[in-house]
């Protein structure tokens, strides 16, 4: 999962940043609102935290012109505004959730996870493929009932086939969704990361649909 954060405090951009790529998040960063009504609209995100208070372009306008160029991406307004009009107008302008500051960073993990869920289709916290599941709320994943040990990148692939499961995920689509704007990948590293998956999972449960990318499916 790929998060844009835009956060013009740069202490706590990076303890946030800090805390979500704990969770296995990729996250790019931006301290304006120029930078993110740029970043918006032309890479792939699963999700934004947005601020609206931001230097160049406030928030509520950044937000309004992603909505009006078509994104689609989740957002969730994380501001120090916690008036009711503030509230109104951020949800108008097209924002998913609102959380004021001072936060607890569990409570931002939890509500970006929910976030990315729904947007993919899960009523359900818990997405499961056969003898894999997938706990959309927690982020552990279990084969047989027993957890999966996953790092950053391995937990980031499989769990955007997860909540596509049974769909094709486009090589480049993971590619996007899997590493942070600054990264250059080697051109084999998903493949790598791949490999090692189907070694912990299952080389049948990941089948590679040629010219296209991969999909999960389930298999007993």
């Amino acid at each position: 999962m790929r998060v844009l954060l835009v956060e013009d405090d740069e202490a706590l951009a990076d303890s946030i940043a800090r805390a979500l790529r704990a969770e296995h998040f990729a996250v790019d960063v931006a301290a304006n609102g120029e930078d993110a009504a740029h970043l918006g609209e032309t890479e792939a995100f699963d999700v934004a935290v947005l601020d609206l208070g931001l230097p160049k372009i406030d928030g509520v306008t950044v937000l309004t012109g992603w909505r009006q160029a078509g994104r689609q991406l989740p957002v969730l307004i994380l501001t120090a505004r916690d008036g009711w009009s503030d509230k109104v107008q951020g949800f108008k302008a097209g924002a998913d959730d609102y959380l004021v500051k001072p936060f607890r960073i569990e409570e931002l993990v939890m509500r970006l996870r929910a976030l990315v869920r729904r947007a993919a289709g899960h009523a359900a916290n818990v997405i499961r493929c056969g003898p894999l599941s997938f706990d959309a709320q927690t982020g552990q994943f279990e084969l047989d009932g027993l957890p999966l040990r996953l790092t950053a990148f391995e937990w980031r692939v499989l769990s955007c086939l997860a909540l596509r499961k049974g769909i094709v995920v486009e090589r480049l689509d993971l590619l996007e969704r899997v590493y942070e704007g600054d990264a250059d990948p080697d051109s084999n590293s998903l493949e790598v990361i791949v490999g090692r998956l189907r070694r912990k999972i299952g080389a049948e449960r990941i089948e590679t649909v040629r010219g296209l990318g991969y999909r999960l499916v389930e298999v007993a």
